[in-house]
């Protein structure tokens, strides 16, 4: 089954750019599609695959930071082509 996950990392310290590159970085090593905006970091994939990835790479990244957030949002399809039709 095909999902879409939105996550939006959310480290609470003052230099809080290089863990979301880092974490991004880590999501594109894989081979799913991973988009981004300026809010918030897409994955799209096989529900299996997409959540073994984000069970890894969310564990080790709140294993290196004091004080996170997390929102994800999961959607059963994969919206990766989605285009406004408006």
């Amino acid at each position: 089954m095909k999902i879409s996950v939105e996550l939006t990392l959310t480290p609470l310290q003052d230099n809080f750019e290089p863990p979301i590159i880092e974490f991004i970085k880590k999501l594109r090593a894989s081979d799913l599609t991973v988009l981004e905006n300026p809010l918030s970091t897409q994955v799209y994939g096989e529900y299996d695959e997409v959540m073994e990835l984000l069970n890894k790479e969310i564990k080790s990244t709140f294993g290196n930071l004091e004080h996170v957030v997390l929102n994800m949002k999961i959607v059963k399809s994969d919206r990766s082509q989605y285009e406004p039709h408006f």
